[in-house]
């Protein structure tokens, strides 16, 4: 079966459409912090503990080793109905999924914090932009051979000075 002949049994079975149907998610565990106001500036200052259901300790074993995760969320306090798909960025309308926007399709945060450390099945991190109460949905320790891209580059409007 040739390449064209292996594409047009994919696109005919209906394999390649997007899925209509809800994915569901049962949280992980929970963000304690003092962050109540989504419109908060200082997340890079921001100190949260991430507290895991009591189930999932021995799940943590060994990330303690790690000076970075990745910590997925969901962005609860927004609206259903308040996703957008244009967002202003530099007084430009930008399309919201080439920023990091809150305002999404879906509402999952992704960040990637430093880990402080562990107790029991509570981590500390640092830097994580998520509100007190956000449920967590996974974490996954961060690692440079295949989280980070060196010659990674960025559009012009995305490394421009905010205006005051």
């Amino acid at each position: 079966m040739g390449l064209l002949e292996w594409l047009r049994t994919k696109m005919a079975s209906g394999r390649s459409s997007v899925p209509s149907e809800p994915v569901d998610y049962t949280p992980i565990g929970v963000v304690r912090n003092r962050q109540r106001n989504a419109d908060a500036s200082n997340w890079e200052d921001t100190s949260s503990d991430i507290v895991f259901r009591a189930d999932l300790s021995e799940a943590l074993d060994s990330i303690e080793g790690f000076s970075h995760i990745i910590v997925i969320f969901h962005i609860d306090r927004v609206p259903t109905g308040a996703a957008r798909e244009k967002i202003a960025v530099s007084d430009i309308d930008r399309g919201v999924l080439a920023t990091r926007s809150q305002l999404r399709p879906n509402r999952i945060g992704v960040a990637v914090v430093r880990l402080v450390n562990r107790r029991k099945e509570v981590l500390r991190v640092h830097g994580l932009d998520a509100l007190d109460g956000s449920p967590v949905l996974d974490v996954k320790p961060y690692l440079p051979p295949y989280d980070s891209v060196p010659d990674a580059e960025l559009p012009a409007w995305a490394t421009a000075p905010k205006a005051d």
